[in-house]
């Protein structure tokens, strides 16, 4: 019984960015509530490298191809990407903003910023900046 007493659920890392991450996900949902984060990480990667396809937006975004598919067909709904067959292979989705997948990243880019800066605000700049460096080289 050593091993368990020696375990605390609080110690734990998996448990504590959990936390933190649900931490983020209720200051995200209340600033940003058109699109989850996962629908803006694709906005964003889209304002940042253009159309990709849907794969290779996939791996971009780090989700599967499951879970890419589900949030680009929720783009889509909302009016914020496209997709279009590869005209040299039509199996694969090319995945573009729209107008208004455009302006929605744009005007919320201030807001995300802000998301992300309430999200570290008990640390310091420089303790946030190491929290960033630290979990980066978890990746």
């Amino acid at each position: 019984m050593t091993d368990a007493k020696a375990y605390r659920l609080d110690d734990q890392i998996g448990y504590v960015l959990r936390r933190v991450t649900q931490r983020h996900l209720a200051i995200f949902a209340a600033a940003i509530p058109e699109v989850t984060t996962t629908q803006f990480a694709v906005l964003a990667r889209l304002a940042e490298i253009g159309p990709q396809s849907q794969n290779h937006l996939g791996r971009e975004t780090a989700m599967d191809a499951a879970t890419i598919k589900g949030v680009v067909d929720r783009l889509a709904k909302l009016g914020y990407v496209t997709t279009n067959s590869d005209p040299a292979d039509r199996r694969r989705l090319t995945v573009s903003l729209t107008d208004a997948g455009e302006q929605l990243f744009a005007n919320r880019v201030p807001t995300a910023l802000s998301v992300s800066a309430q999200t570290v605000s008990p640390l310091t700049e420089d303790e946030a900046r190491l929290l960033k460096d630290l979990l980066a080289r978890l990746t």
